[in-house]
């Protein structure tokens, strides 16, 4: 069987979606204990950028399911001596089962390692799309609720790549809805929303974007931030910090959109800048599941996994 890549969300049919939701559920309640799926595969975690969930949890949940791990820092491979992405791709698969893999730049690098079909190749994250963080957020909501179908998630701030990765993943999720407010210049480009759209008609759920902070959605399921720094890049404006200042998850944003049952939660995909998207009384407030939905890092990462290489491998000679 030929090695299965997950490099965009928008790869994913949505049954598919909804059972690696499921699966990481699962293993959150305990359904996977004993089961080693991974048994003498072999993962590699390649990093060329800072991490601490995604990192950790992709090497500890291959481990749990009984995966060897080799890690790569950022001048490991001889890439950075010149050897091509291809190249080095066709010589790591004589030997990993899987590829993990972060480089906060464009996608193309990555679809470059999969011209060979027999290691799988996973997007730990990239300049424009967060994949297995919108998973670890669906299986955070999930598991919380009960469904994902019906629920109205808020998301305030800034147009990153974990936006556009639960903005892929809600429009694949029949009945959810996700109303992203953003500051003005600093969304999601109008073309991908456009595109997500009409993803989401096919599926009977809604996604939207706009910038008025005074239009705020009442009585939203679940309000979702990430760091206004996703990468540690600086903006280009100067004064950047003023503008996304309004769009702060505050006490007071939180009393404005929850609901009156007192079941709206908090998301944040973490490392929080405190006082800038958030402030403490919210991360650290009764509605925030935030660190729960760093634990789904891990058993979404597991889901991945075992949904990529779980399987009988297919390892042809070189």
């Amino acid at each position: 069987m030929p090695a299965r890549h997950l490099l965009s969300i928008s790869d994913l049919e949505s049954e598919t979606l909804l059972s690696l939701v499921e699966n990481a559920v699962a293993i959150a309640q305990g359904r996977w204990q004993g089961r080693l799926p991974l048994a003498d595969r072999v993962v590699g975690i390649y990093f060329r950028k800072t991490s601490t969930r995604t990192r950790t949890s992709f090497a500890v949940g291959a481990m749990k399911l009984g995966a060897h791990v080799i890690t790569y820092g950022p001048n490991d491979l001889q890439v950075v001596t010149g050897e091509t992405v291809p190249d080095t791709a066709r010589v790591l698969a004589n030997y990993l089962d899987a590829l993990v893999i972060r480089t906060n730049e464009a996608i193309e690098e990555m679809r470059q390692l999969t011209s060979q079909d027999r290691m799988a190749v996973v997007n730990a994250m990239s300049e424009n799309e967060h994949p297995t963080q919108s998973l670890a957020d669906l299986a955070t909501l999930r598991e919380h609720f009960g469904r994902l179908s019906g629920l109205h998630v808020l998301y305030m701030g800034e147009g990153n790549n974990s936006a556009s990765a639960i903005a892929l993943a809600a429009a694949r999720v029949p009945g959810m809805r996700l109303t992203l407010i953003t500051p003005k210049g600093y969304g999601l480009p109008a073309s991908f929303i456009a595109e997500i759209q009409g993803t989401a008609a096919e599926h009977g759920s809604e996604i939207e974007q706009h910038h008025d902070v005074h239009r705020l959605p009442p009585a939203v399921d679940a309000v979702y931030t990430t760091r206004w720094l996703t990468m540690g890049a600086q903006k280009a404006d100067a004064d950047w910090i003023e503008r996304f200042r309004p769009y702060t998850v505050t006490p007071t944003l939180m009393g404005e959109v929850s609901k009156k049952d007192g079941s709206t939660v908090f998301l944040h995909d973490l490392p929080a800048m405190r006082g800038y998207e958030v402030l403490d009384e919210v991360l650290d407030g009764p509605q925030s599941i935030a660190f729960r939905q760093a634990y789904h890092k891990m058993t979404s990462a597991m889901a991945v996994l075992d949904w990529c290489i779980g399987h009988p491998p297919h390892r042809p000679a070189p």
